[in-house]
């Protein structure tokens, strides 16, 4: 009976710990980072594949080729955002490990209002440079966002073409890269509509594809922004809470030393007037 009743106090004292522990951790800011990794794994991989599917289109149907190492063309170009695409994907790996960090010290030091924890001035000045770094950080993709869209119009008219070559018959459509200014005025790589070239490419998959992964690195784009401004309001929210803290323990504070004075005054003059008696 003893053993019974020790078994089910223990698994009691599980349960709250466990209830306990869940209701520790900050849900917006879990849901904010679920948001930013995945709406940055979007964009990072889709847009990663969907630069190599137009180097492979560049070169198999409009036949452009590298310039020298010391020019500055569309493949170095290419490149370099791939690289720009690697230092997104490890900073904000890092960014949001930080912003959910920040969350659970956050969301403890809501919680313990009423405890020994105490909110310092580094803690409010931390809180404030998130806030800032967070906007930035959304403004920038923004930015990104804006950016992604230009390859999917472009690919978006280059599939209209292709589309639109069976519906209207006898139109002379042609594909001209330079209009996009991927290759120099100088050099024309025009693929017009009867080529060989041209249906081998509105037929390939790579042109499908292609398309098909920068539309989701625009969407990973935009997860990325929402989950920016989720993580705005979350942190503003959490910076409201923290201030309304800080003024709660000021005010706990005066009330505490009002009252040890208020004490203090009382004592003094119960044994002022004991004295008097005596």
């Amino acid at each position: 009976m003893e053993e019974d009743l020790d078994e089910g106090q223990s698994q009691k004292g599980c349960l709250e710990c466990c209830i306990k522990c869940l209701g520790g951790i900050p849900y917006p800011s879990l849901i904010a980072t679920i948001l930013l990794y995945a709406g940055v794994a979007l964009f990072c991989g889709c847009g990663h594949e969907a630069l190599s599917g137009t180097v492979t289109i560049l070169q198999n149907y409009f036949e452009v080729v590298r310039s020298p190492m010391d020019s500055l063309d569309v493949f170095t170009m290419i490149d370099i955002i791939k690289y720009v695409i690697y230092g997104i994907a490890s900073a904000f790996f890092v960014y949001g490990i930080l912003l959910m960090v920040e969350g659970f010290f956050t969301s403890g030091a809501i919680k313990d209002l009423y405890g020994d924890f105490k909110i310092t001035t580094c803690g409010r000045c931390v809180s404030a440079w998130f806030i800032m770094l967070t906007y930035i950080f959304m403004l920038a993709w923004l930015g990104v966002t804006a950016f992604t869209s230009l390859p999917v119009f472009m690919y978006f008219n280059i599939w209209t073409i292709c589309q639109n070559t069976t519906v209207l018959e006898g139109a002379t459509l042609c594909l001209d890269p330079r209009q996009y200014g991927i290759v120099p005025i100088a050099e024309a790589k025009t693929v017009c509509a009867g080529s060989e070239k041209f249906y081998k490419m509105c037929e390939s998959n790579e042109l499908d594809m292609t398309f098909h992964l920068f539309i989701c690195a625009l969407a990973g784009a935009g997860a990325a922004v929402i989950a920016m401004i989720h993580y705005l309001m979350v942190l503003s929210a959490n910076w409201a809470y923290v201030k309304d803290a800080c003024r709660m323990q000021k005010y706990e504070d005066i009330k505490s030393k009002e009252e040890q004075e208020l004490h203090d005054i009382h004592s003094t003059r119960s044994k002022e007037r004991l004295n008097a008696y005596t």
